[in-house]
């Protein structure tokens, strides 16, 4: 278990040997900025940790304990502000740790979506961003309001690409955007990642030959998805079980990042805001899976990592 500052030392040195290796220098007009660069992604990325509870929280806990390493620290509105102009840099850190922690191609990886509550379904009224939140199903939530996210996720658990969309968003259009943003490359869902050479591996939420067939013809995707239970195709309930068994990772995944991440307790007032928390979150992830192997523990062993 690592203290604060050990911590925070770790995940600075990281990000900024990230960004004097992979990024070009920052331009310097005008007055210099409070933090720099390096600065504002480690407190990005270091202040999704739920412990934290939220933007206003991690704020306070800055303001008291990290005035000695960061003794520039702006006010709040300000650092929000810098962190939502580092969105393409967070993105970048989180593509960069999925590439370094995958030497080797994988076999498969699981594709599959979660829903990210935003707002009481119950509540009157549109609330904020109603023009890309509304109310979806969920077999974890039954119904909510919010919007989903999609990820893929490699073996060992590393998240290699992810998207989202709104809470009604079907899993097979959030899987064509984001297997044709694989495939041929898009600047604004530069989030997606690399095509993998291996299979994907998905739920019953993702069934349908002309869709396989087309993703396979148009992106050279190979999508595996166990047949609905009538359909005359069916496969054998061993193979059921050890589909559903390689799929287990995203499971695990998703409880990480709904909890010791606290993707479950966005209310986003803003899409930027959400767009930048969520690859900031992602980010944490796959660092905290870098860190762990360099100490020589499991990979997904979060929760004790850092001493709160």
């Amino acid at each position: 278990m690592l203290d604060t500052d050990t911590f925070l030392t770790q995940l600075y040195c990281t990000v900024d040997d990230f960004c004097q290796s992979q990024l070009a220098p920052e331009p310097r007009l005008g007055h210099p900025p409070s933090l720099s660069r390096s600065e504002v992604v480690t407190l990005a990325v270091f202040s999704q940790w739920f412990q934290f509870g939220s933007e206003r929280g991690f704020y306070r806990f800055a303001r008291r304990q990290l005035r000695r390493a960061f003794p520039h620290l702006p006010d709040r509105a300000q650092f929000n502000r810098l962190v939502r102009q580092q969105r393409p840099t967070l993105i970048a850190f989180f593509l960069d740790l999925a590439a370094s922690l995958q030497p080797q191609p994988a076999s498969y990886e699981a594709l599959d979506a979660t829903a990210v509550p935003t707002r009481d379904r119950r509540r009157r009224g549109m609330g904020w961003l109603p023009e890309f939140v509304d109310i979806g199903p969920s077999s974890r939530l039954q119904w909510f309001a919010g919007l989903r996210l999609l990820v893929s996720v490699n073996p060992q658990g590393v998240i290699t690409g992810y998207g989202f969309g709104s809470a009604s968003a079907k899993d097979q259009p959030l899987a064509e955007t984001f297997l044709a943003a694989r495939a041929f490359g898009h600047p604004e869902l530069a989030m997606v990642g690399a095509k993998p050479e291996g299979v994907y591996l998905t739920d019953k939420g993702f069934e349908g030959e002309a869709c396989h067939f087309r993703w396979r013809a148009d992106y050279g995707a190979e999508v595996l998805t166990p047949p609905k239970r009538q359909n005359r195709r069916q496969w054998p309930q061993a193979v059921r079980r050890q589909l559903a068994s390689l799929r287990q990772i995203v499971e695990t995944v998703f409880a990480k990042l709904h909890h010791p991440f606290r993707l479950g307790a966005e209310r986003p007032h803003d899409l930027a805001g959400f767009a930048t928390r969520l690859a900031a979150k992602l980010a944490l992830h796959n660092f905290c899976i870098w860190l762990n192997r360099q100490l020589g523990r499991p990979d997904l062993a979060f929760c004790d990592l850092w001493a709160w």
